[in-house]
């Protein structure tokens, strides 16, 4: 009789500094048979294409999803939980569950997700094996460790090997099947915080660290090793980067390497930096102006304190007013382009004024009211794109605010695909300045850039840690109190 194993999950990175409430419009939910024939490259996939290909019998429920944003709506989050439980329960026999989770959800007035999720669904079957995938980005909690029996971590950053975690997830669980025996996880925190732009795992330290996890999960009886770097913009207080290690049920070797892997980690605390060229606001256009003086462009900037595919509000316009202000930079020929900001209003006004007409309104801080202020504009539309698919069926308009042209989305989207700019009809390669609210820049946006820089601008992504309203945060952690003796917690 073929084993039956439930699948489901949530995933969401939530930013704690961004007051945006993630809601219903917000997220997208697939379901049931939706699920089970989808053919995704996400960890998700991985697990049900990997379980039906081993003679497993699937029992989908849901996998319900957001881009990065502020936290997740109480009621939708509750709604979708109890739906997913209640799949649970009436699912019959199975033998194990597997899940596609993030690790670094949280919602409003409850806090951290999966450690709530993952409780409930111990209530229900406490003794079968649960085993998830988790982003790199995970935030790991005692209360979620718990629950769970294995654990395993993309290994690349950009999280290009999702789909390839949830085929390890989804292994994990047939050996523990097959082989009749329980995994066994242990967890080590590391008191430490690293954003991911200075966590590539194309550079060191990162090459030699996941080596040595590879390198790891090569010995006898062990099933799955990982670094969950944790999530730096979220006040929690658990928040920190840990070391995660499953075994086929050996909890000694367990405790025993990734207290290894930890110590690894901390030793090389030092070696963590921004790796591209990084620079403040105002050094970034002084920069940028020399690179076109030498004739070295397109100049590509990241916007890195407002950086949506982070979880920041993507309309905080601080390094907007700046370039404003420049003489140079706001009469480029052809213009320099913003890309771009979440500002539903000024959507609207232009897709009604329509191409070639001129709207008066202010522009952008219309969630995040505290990090920056709304800019005046006269602005000319450029073009519209409705319904842009890429972008969730978000409505597009490109504006000519004061020579600089700017994309404004209609929804709360990632503003690293070049081609969102070229549907409003700009020729990237062309612009000789483009803006981008990310950090580290995405492969098809990298390939555009004869020189890229990060600005180290503000908002709900701030690279500048120090600059943030921790409050719940445990300290001392590195880098932001200095270095220190470390004491490395066993969750």
């Amino acid at each position: 009789m073929k084993k039956r194993i439930f699948v489901g999950g949530l995933h969401h990175e939530s930013d704690t500094f961004n007051p945006i409430i993630t809601g219903r419009d917000d997220i997208w939910v697939t379901r049931g048979e939706e699920l089970l024939n989808r053919k995704g490259r996400d960890a998700a996939s991985g697990i049900i294409a990997t379980l039906t290909c081993a003679g497993y019998e699937v029992i989908p429920s849901l996998i319900a999803r957001a881009v990065p944003n502020g936290v997740w709506d109480r009621a939708y989050y509750l709604e979708l939980k109890e739906e997913l439980l209640e799949a649970l329960k009436g699912a019959g026999k199975i033998d194990g569950i597997s899940l596609s989770l993030h690790g670094s959800m949280r919602v409003d007035g409850i806090g951290e997700a999966e450690q709530d999720l993952l409780q409930a669904i111990r209530e229900i079957h406490p003794d079968l094996p649960v085993i998830t995938s988790l982003d790199m980005h995970a935030t790991l909690t005692r209360r979620m460790f718990h629950p769970l029996d294995g654990i395993v971590g993309y290994k690349c950053a950009p999280h290009t090997d999702t789909y390839e975690t949830g085929i390890h997830a989804a292994l994990m669980m047939i050996r523990a099947l097959e082989e009749g025996f329980m995994p066994t996880s242990s967890a080590y925190r590391i008191p430490m915080l690293v954003a991911g732009e200075q966590s590539e795992t194309s550079v060191e330290p990162m090459i030699t660290l996941i080596k040595e996890l590879r390198k790891m999960e090569g010995r006898a009886h062990v099933l799955a090793c990982s670094y969950l770097l944790g999530f730096p913009w979220a006040d929690g207080e658990e928040n920190g980067v840990h070391a995660v290690v499953t075994t086929d049920g050996d909890q000694a070797l367990a405790d025993q390497l990734s207290k290894e892997l930890a110590e690894t980690f901390w030793a090389k605390r030092k070696e963590f930096g921004f790796y591209n060229e990084t620079r403040m606001p105002e050094d970034a256009l002084e920069a940028t102006k020399a690179s076109l003086e030498e004739g070295v462009y397109p100049v590509v900037i990241s916007d890195s304190g407002d950086n949506p595919t982070a979880g920041s509000s993507q309309d905080v316009t601080s390094f907007l007013a700046l370039i404003l202000k420049d003489k140079v930079l706001s009469s480029l020929t052809p213009p320099l382009v913003y890309q771009g900001f979440y500002d539903p209003e000024v959507v609207k006004l232009a897709k009604k004024a329509g191409v070639g007409k001129t709207i008066e309104t202010t522009l952008g801080a219309k969630f995040d009211t505290e990090k920056s202020k709304p800019i005046a504009i006269k602005a000319e539309v450029k073009a519209i794109t409705e319904k842009w698919a890429p972008a969730f069926d978000s409505d597009l308009v490109l504006l000519d605010v004061e020579g600089i042209d700017v994309v404004v989305t209609s929804g709360h989207v990632g503003c690293y695909d070049p081609e969102m700019m070229r549907v409003l009809g700009v020729k990237p390669e062309e612009r000789k300045v483009i803006v981008v609210k990310l950090g580290y820049l995405e492969p098809e946006i990298r390939a555009i850039a004869k020189r890229s820089m990060m600005a180290l601008t503000t908002g709900s992504t701030d690279e500048l840690f120090h600059r943030l309203p921790y409050k719940k945060l445990p300290r001392p952690i590195y880098p932001m109190d200095g270095d220190f003796e470390a004491e490395l917690m066993k969750l």
